[in-house]
């Protein structure tokens, strides 16, 4: 449900996209592509785009260093939160984050089995925060790409979505380390 205050201005956001997987490159990476068109649709920025293995270290690696990275806000990650033994993606991000955001799960979950009915279980996507930086484990399929930001993403990162986003509160995301 949209509820976008037009009396406001959008702000764009610096996105990173990466794809976790052992089969594909940039090339043949779908859901990277959907999740590119996107964020530009809507007016952001893709601040990078990368692939890498199914490697929980690797993946971890990557976020970290995104999340100390002044010009990345956002982190999507397609591909690596199924239930198979090569599946870390999601391992990964528990790894980095100082905040899980549960209700993206929640949400996400509900938006999948209006989609695919009960084979909404098999997904494992998740949220959360570190170093003042939102990341979010989508699945790697297109079709759950599209539905996590088309129902989810795109609105709670537009600065004008009410009652509230995660937009505006970019500048509280670190307060803590700033406090004496």
């Amino acid at each position: 449900m949209s509820r976008i205050d037009e009396s406001k201005d959008f702000i764009p956001v610096r996105i990173a996209v990466l794809a976790v997987s052992d089969t594909r490159g940039l090339a043949e990476d779908k859901s990277g592509d959907v999740l590119e068109g996107r964020i530009r649709e809507a007016g952001h920025v893709l601040a990078d785009r990368r692939i890498l293995r199914d490697e929980r270290g690797e993946i971890a690696d990557q976020l970290r260093a995104w999340c100390a990275d002044p010009d990345i806000d956002v982190i999507l990650t397609t591909g690596g939160t199924g239930l198979t033994g090569r599946d870390v993606t999601v391992e990964a991000h528990r790894d980095v984050y100082e905040k899980e955001i549960e209700a993206f799960a929640t949400v996400f979950t509900m938006v999948s089995y209006q989609k695919i009915g009960t084979s909404a279980v098999q997904s494992r996507a998740t949220g959360g925060v570190a170093n003042g930086t939102y990341l979010f484990a989508l699945p790697g399929s297109s079709g759950a790409c599209k539905d996590a930001w088309d129902e989810i993403l795109r609105w709670q990162l537009d600065y004008r979505h009410r009652p509230c986003n995660f937009v505006e509160i970019f500048p509280r995301l670190d307060e803590h380390k700033r406090r004496k």
